[in-house]
């Protein structure tokens, strides 16, 4: 499996060239909306659909990580996009690696101003669409100026570390998948992080992998990755691990709220002005 992952790593750095190399820590160009599950409000919605083009923009939904074998184009999971006003909605899935690697199947991504994935587990789309077709077209959508965005499931699988990808159970933080579609570099994703009280299991990521830094999601809300910076929207928290830094509060992560912003590169959360965190000590790069 190892061996496997690795060969899926540098073929995923070969499909998507030089857009990945080119990439600092988030996409160089288009938007993320990464939301941590639960209710999708409509704060998150309307905010993905400006981003996508509008609620007339095409945008393609992919709901492979829910497990089943196939979905319809009245998949009750569009009710979400549908009731906040998306009117071009198409269901794309498979579980065929070489299908996903087809001119056919990949069609509708190169007409979309979006693309949402849904919940699930991650690891089903580790397994239909890293290193394909498939995912050098999602790049081609942030590229263009697209957005991607994703709840729960589809939340975790945008960073370059797949967190809680075991195929046996989700309580498995470094499992038998480690490699997610990397929208965001040196990033493990977590979700429902205050809803189903995870809030120390990523630490178990970032012990292991310094180079990392943890991001949990609560329910409800959302991050929006556009260059290096993000910015919490929703009802909730996100919560930042990173190895690097010491916090004179004694803890090992901190909390931003609706209207942080987080520049991913110096690693440093912002409210309004002021730096989020007062850090004791930064360890070198």
């Amino acid at each position: 499996m190892i061996r496997r992952m690795a060969g899926l790593t540098a073929l995923a750095a070969v499909l998507v060239g030089g857009t990945a190399l080119a990439q600092e820590i988030g996409p160089k160009n288009g938007s993320l909306v990464i939301v941590g599950g639960g209710g999708v409000g409509s704060e998150i919605w309307d905010r993905f659909l400006e981003l996508a083009g509008g609620p007339d923009a095409p945008i393609v939904v992919i709901p492979t990580a829910g497990g089943a074998e196939e979905y319809d184009q009245d998949w009750r999971g569009l009710g979400g996009l549908r009731g906040a006003g998306a009117t071009n909605l198409t269901v794309l899935h498979t579980n065929d690696r070489e299908i996903a690697s087809s001119d056919e199947f990949v069609e509708p991504i190169r007409r979309a101003g979006g693309v949402w994935f849904g919940g699930g587990r991650q690891w089903r789309l580790a397994d239909s669409y890293l290193a394909t077709k498939t995912h050098e077209e999602l790049w081609a959508v942030l590229e263009r100026g697209g957005v991607i965005g994703g709840s729960s499931a589809g939340a975790t699988i945008q960073g370059s570390y797949l967190a809680r990808g075991d195929t046996e159970t989700n309580t498995i933080m470094m499992g038998d998948h480690e490699v997610g579609l990397g929208f965001v570099k040196d990033v493990a994703i977590d979700q429902h992080l205050l809803a189903r009280n995870r809030p120390f299991d990523l630490l178990e990521i970032t012990a292991a992998r310094p180079e990392l830094l943890g991001i949990g999601i609560d329910e409800s809300t959302a991050i929006v990755v556009q260059g290096d910076e993000f910015e919490v929207i929703g009802e909730s928290y996100v919560v930042i691990y990173d190895n690097r830094v010491k916090i004179d509060s004694g803890g090992d992560f901190y909390f931003l709220r609706a209207g942080d912003r987080f520049n991913l590169a110096t690693r440093e959360g912002y409210r309004g002005e002021q730096r989020v965190e007062r850090v004791v000590e930064r360890q070198g790069r």
